[in-house]
This record gives C-alpha cells, structure tokens and sequence, in this order.
C-alpha cells in the first residue's frame, strides 16, 4: 500500500485516497476507500495502470477490516446506481442481505447489463459457499495477474461459468442447486 501511495503522490499530488458514500450491508450507506485514479474528470498516467491491475481498490482492506465490506460479495454501489437501477424497493432485499465484497462473482465474469449482475448477486447470495468464495479469490488474483479479458476468456473456454440464456420459457440452465451459474459447485 505504501508504494501505491507514493506512486500516486509522486504522479500527481495529494490526496492520494478517494472515498465516495456506497450502499452496503442492510443498506446501510459506508465511505468506501480507494487510491485516486483520476484528477479533473481524467485519469491519470498512473491512475491507469492502477486501474487495469486492480491495486486502486487495495485500501478497501481497511473497509474489510472494519466490517463495512467483505472479501467476497456484490459490489458496493452508489446510492445514484441503485436508484438508476431501480433497485431500491423490497423486491431487492436479498441483494443487500450480504456484506458487499472487494471481489465478486459478476466482476469476475463480466456481467453485461444491470439484470445480470442483479441475477449473478442474487445467485451468490443464495449459493454461497466458502469454496465459491476460494475461487473467485483465486480468480481475481488471476485478474491482476493476467487481465480481467484474459481470465474471461479462460472461464468462457474451460466452461466453469455458464451464463444464463435469454429466454422467455422457465427453463434454464441455471438450477436451484447451482444458482451461481458456476459449474462443480
């Protein structure tokens, strides 16, 4: 963290942390912590790199330790992206009945549209496991690693996710034994 910190503050100034307010656990609202990435609507050079690897969301540790998030969840949102979402009403209480996470299942695998990443938080809430959990810890560090495209295209070939396919019957492919969508779980 201290490195990061210093890169920041030697590429472009302080502050080198930027909080913004998220909806949490129970919809409780938390100050979520980040190196800053961006000044003036921009991104900066080593906002970029910080971007592309995932070490911008490093300080979300602290937000882990003092029990606002967890390793693993949904993601946190702004209380302008659960309203754009229109997620705001009962019928999306089970989405916010997990600590959101650092990682996730819809980030790891590239949700494409708010209903997915909807259905994915839902699917991980109702599935969840601590080998799930492994996993997608596993995975992310695969991101950082190799870039999030590279890992997508990994979990494509090899199959491990399976997305949902539109469809205007019942059937699915996803079951209530496997709502995560994730094969071998």
């Amino acid at each position: 963290m201290a490195l990061v910190a210093l890169a920041v503050w030697v590429d472009d100034g302080r502050p080198v942390l930027f909080r913004q307010s998220r909806v949490g656990y129970r919809r409780r609202p938390f100050s979520i912590l980040k190196f800053r990435s961006m000044r003036d609507g921009r991104v900066t050079r080593i906002g970029r790199l910080l971007r592309a690897t995932g070490l911008d969301e490093i300080p979300q540790f602290i937000n882990i330790l003092r029990g606002d998030m967890s390793a693993v969840g949904p993601r946190p949102l702004t209380d302008a992206d659960v309203q754009r979402h229109g997620w705001g009403g009962p019928d999306f209480d089970s989405r916010w009945e997990t600590r959101p996470g650092l990682t996730g299942l819809a980030q790891i695998v590239g949700a494409q549209s708010a209903d997915e990443t909807l259905e994915l938080d839902r699917g991980y809430t109702a599935g969840w496991n601590p080998i799930l959990d492994c996993q997608l810890i596993a995975l992310s560090f695969a991101v950082n690693a190799f870039g999030k495209s590279a890992v997508q295209r990994f979990l494509q070939q090899s199959r491990f996710f399976v997305r949902k396919e539109p469809s205007t019957t019942k059937g699915t492919k996803h079951t209530k034994r496997n709502p995560t969508g994730v094969r071998g779980i």
